[in-house]
């Protein structure tokens, strides 16, 4: 069994990932910032911990993160605000990891976005943006900490059924259903071969994927 810390618990995203972990009989930490979330990721099968992790500083994030076996990022400003994209998806980002640095915490595993690279050509007056060069700042941050971090990149997420198979480095969008994201990320908690990994992924077709634990394997 692991301890495993869920920034962003009532994502939908997480939401998904809980049981699955839960599951194989972890134990989860879902961090929210509204309470009215409590009763759906409880249900999920996760503890609740309500923090304002925008306005948490290194020392109280690492009083959470401490006495957990992993982390998980999960979280996000939802776009709109690009004050507020950046005060969540980089610096609070960022903060989490030097947090677990602080409380020993060494896995840490982020749910970044597709086309997070240093050459992610979206222009400065776009409303995107913001949260190209979050998420590029915060991937940076995590490579450059001792953690045994791992990146994960899926194309645009979709409400579609899982398939189980995924598509490294896909053409396109990399279109990808939310609940095979989720698998992705408890298949990479487990999997020592995703430290230290940039994993971008889209569920592909039949002929171009394959099965998640066999695409996350060295």
């Amino acid at each position: 069994m692991s301890r495993i810390i869920v920034f962003g618990g009532h994502g939908r995203v997480a939401l998904l990932l809980t049981p699955l972990l839960v599951a194989r009989g972890d134990e989860v930490t879902a961090v929210i910032r509204n309470p009215d979330q409590t009763a759906e990721v409880e249900q999920a099968g996760a503890g609740a911990l309500v923090a304002d992790i925008e306005e948490m500083d290194v020392d109280a994030l690492a009083d959470i993160i401490r006495g957990h076996d992993a982390v998980v990022w999960s979280a996000g400003a939802g776009g709109g605000d690009p004050r507020r994209t950046y005060a969540v998806d980089r610096d609070a980002a960022q903060r989490t990891m030097d947090a677990a640095e602080q409380a020993g915490v060494r896995r840490y595993v982020m749910v970044s976005w597709i086309g997070s690279t240093a050459e992610h050509g979206v222009p400065e007056d776009d409303a995107f943006f913001a949260y190209a060069d979050a998420k590029w700042a915060a991937d940076e941050h995590l490579r450059g900490t001792e953690l045994d971090g791992t990146i994960l990149g899926p194309g645009g997420l979709t409400f579609d059924e899982p398939t189980g198979r995924i598509e490294l480095d896909p053409d396109g969008s990399g279109a990808v259903a939310r609940a095979d994201v989720a698998a992705v990320i408890a298949s990479a908690l487990i999997e020592p071969c995703t430290i230290g990994r940039t994993i971008r992924f889209g569920n592909g077709d039949g002929d171009s994927s394959v099965a998640i634990a066999d695409a996350l394997a060295c």
